[in-house]
């Protein structure tokens, strides 16, 4: 069996690393493509696609991963419907890269950068950075519960 410390550590971790590089993303990064200029727009976005990917892919895996260790190896004391909410908001992360971000980048390799294209990365990223809040708060929380007094 795993450690459970290490479980939840893995979680936490990946967790908020996400969370806050989501909140970057949302509020310095994805404005900051408007910026870019045309002509170097499609490879600055391939760019960006290829080295995030690197950054991101190894912490979602460990999140969701962490999430479903968390469900089959329950914590003591834990609401399971927490631990539930917690696979609930990984599936809306990954749904919402998968059917929403991940297209508007490819629009915007295919053709450039787009006010269209753009405008909806940025408002449906709201989703993400939403749900990668509520798990930092849900994960932090279920560790602070864990925690002797």
């Amino acid at each position: 069996m795993i450690s459970m410390k290490l479980l939840l550590g893995l979680n936490l971790f990946s967790t908020l690393a996400m969370a806050g590089l989501i909140w970057f993303v949302q509020v310095v990064h994805y404005p900051m493509f408007r910026n870019v200029g045309e002509s170097s727009f499609s490879d600055y976005i391939k760019l960006h696609q290829r080295l995030t990917t690197w950054v991101v892919a190894p912490l979602m895996l460990v999140e969701a991963f962490s999430a479903v260790g968390l469900l089959y190896w329950p914590p003591e004391n834990i609401p399971a419907g927490w631990l539930w909410a917690g696979i609930g908001l990984v599936f809306v992360i990954w749904f919402s890269t998968a059917f929403l971000q991940v297209p508007r980048h490819g629009g915007m390799v295919e053709s450039g950068f787009s006010d269209k294209h753009h405008s909806a990365l940025v408002a449906t990223n709201w989703i993400r950075t939403a749900a990668w809040t509520a798990r930092g708060i849900l994960t932090t929380f279920i560790v602070y519960c864990l925690i002797p007094e």
